[in-house]
């Protein structure tokens, strides 16, 4: 089943169950999947990357806006934020943990030669493309920098 399927039934689901939190979470992601097929033309299936990259921007778009609201001590408008990023990373992969994205990392600096931070670009890229979905870009990046310093 494809993701726009999963987001539709689990919307269905939060619908029945009165899920104020997953409605409004769920919403938006199909509002996303939506916009970005009528950006991409006449293609109306988006690719599974594509799909991945949605999902991780609306996680980071939710954890971003709880960060501010916890920096200006607003926990009520914190809260609804991080219950959405969940719901949001329920269709997300199983995170890598920091081990494995350094052996990925390392893996990739081997295999292109990369010295130093002239190279991180390199990196950056390609590891970022085999760990879509998996791992956030601001781990792999403060990985990368460790590993090129």
């Amino acid at each position: 089943m494809g993701l726009q399927q999963e987001v539709m039934s689990a919307l269905k689901e939060a619908m029945k169950s009165k899920n104020q939190t997953a409605l409004t979470a769920l919403r938006a992601v199909k509002s996303a999947i939506l916009l970005a097929q009528t950006e991409s033309g006449a293609k109306t299936e988006l690719t599974e990357e594509q799909e991945l990259k949605i999902l991780q921007k609306q996680v980071k778009q939710r954890k971003d806006s709880a960060a501010i609201y916890l920096e200006q001590g607003r926990e009520d408008l914190a809260a609804p934020e991080l219950a959405e990023a969940e719901v949001i990373a329920q269709f997300l992969p199983e995170a890598l943990t920091e081990e494995e994205i350094e052996k990925v990392v390392v893996a990739t600096i081997e295999q292109i030669g990369a010295e130093g931070m002239k190279d991180m670009g390199k990196v950056m890229g390609m590891v970022s493309k085999e760990l879509a979905g998996q791992a956030d870009g601001k781990t792999i990046s403060s990985i990368v920098r460790q590993k090129l310093a």
